[in-house]
């Protein structure tokens, strides 16, 4: 699984992505690097806002089951998050 994280976890092992970072000697990035980072930075907004979504259901407070079934859980309920929210946006 690809995972995109801050700059903080540089060099981490596996398929962690994380984004350009400016050094001592080289102070400027790249346009590539700029876009790259903008494009990171995109994906990981969306983990955010669904990870600051999942901390407000008080559904997931007190829930004792296997975490296959508490995936399941979470799947739907971002499934009946997103038909409410397109309702309302559109």
């Amino acid at each position: 699984v690809m995972t995109f994280a801050d700059k903080g976890y540089q060099g981490a092992p596996g398929s962690v992505r994380t984004p350009f970072k400016r050094r001592r000697f080289r102070p400027k990035l790249s346009r590539r690097q700029k876009a790259v980072n903008r494009a990171h930075a995109k994906i990981r907004a969306r983990g955010e806002r669904a990870i600051a979504t999942l901390k407000t259901w008080k559904i997931l407070v007190k829930q004792r089951c296997c975490p296959r079934r508490a995936t399941a859980i979470v799947q739907a309920i971002l499934v009946l998050h997103r038909v409410e929210a397109d309702r309302h946006a559109g």
